[in-house]
């Protein structure tokens, strides 16, 4: 057994572990679990597969990662989480593997920075480099697209979206979908404008951030429903290439927005 793994680490046979990954204390590695190289899961973890993770990946004390879905519907199903690269998963962490009605995977992408007792539920997909606060949780069938931030304690019900580049604040409870860019507070969460700061700290122009601002008030400003808001921006978008992202997903999202 490699000396970075603890003596005291149950590792099924059938798990496909890089040299160099470290295992810490009372760890326990299920079967048909692959995790890639330089990643670090810390003491008392559970990885249950089927569950592939990628290099880089570290994973705090006490997490469940990989788990049978919540989910009255599942019948030990052989659904599967997919975890990327260079995400750093916190204490206490549950993420729960697909369901088969819900396409058999749940799926999370990299550089995320997912904090202490975060819930990422059933057939989820998390984008890139997002940042979930300590107490956020995912119910079934959630999406979070890239550069999302959630506060700590948000709650988004099951089948929503957070376009990328939106920001939850604090204690958010989210039942519909919310659009890029948008910042959103309250229960129920409402939007209460752009993600300004945020698109700031990305390097978006201040040119940049005038055109999605401008598009916030053709959405929420103006009186006009979806649809008109949606030809709208389409009149502008071929001088503003940051709104392809906002029309793309208010053409494709489904259920509706938060408004």
């Amino acid at each position: 057994m490699s000396p970075m793994i603890h003596n005291t680490a149950i590792i099924d046979p059938t798990a496909i572990i890089a040299d160099d990954v470290s295992i810490g204390a009372y760890s326990i590695i299920g079967a048909d679990v692959e995790i890639g190289s330089g990643c670090v899961i810390e003491s008392h973890v559970v990885i249950k597969g089927p569950t592939k993770m990628g290099v880089g990946n570290h994973i705090y004390q006490f997490s469940s990662v990989g788990e049978d879905p919540q989910d009255k519907k599942f019948a030990n199903e052989p659904t599967t989480l997919e975890i990327g690269d260079n995400n750093l998963i916190r204490e206490n962490v549950t993420i729960n593997r697909g369901t088969v009605q819900g396409g058999g995977i749940t799926k999370i992408g990299d550089n995320n920075w997912i904090m202490a007792y975060v819930h990422i539920a059933h057939d989820c997909i998390v984008g890139n480099d997002n940042i979930l606060a300590n107490n956020s949780s995912l119910a079934g069938h959630v999406t979070i697209g890239d550069f999302v931030i959630l506060g700590g304690f948000t709650l988004i019900s099951q089948f929503n979206e957070m376009g990328s580049h939106s920001f939850s604040a604090m204690a958010s409870v989210i039942s519909r979908n919310v659009p890029p860019y948008v910042l959103v507070s309250g229960h129920m969460a409402k939007p209460i404008g752009m993600n300004l700061e945020g698109l700031r700290r990305r390097d978006f122009s201040e040119q940049a951030i005038k055109h999605i601002r401008q598009a916030y008030k053709i959405i929420y400003r103006q009186g006009l429903r979806l649809e008109e808001a949606v030809q709208a921006l389409e009149n502008i978008e071929q001088e503003h290439g940051e709104l392809i992202i906002l029309i793309d997903y208010l053409q494709t999202q489904q259920g509706g927005i938060i408004r």
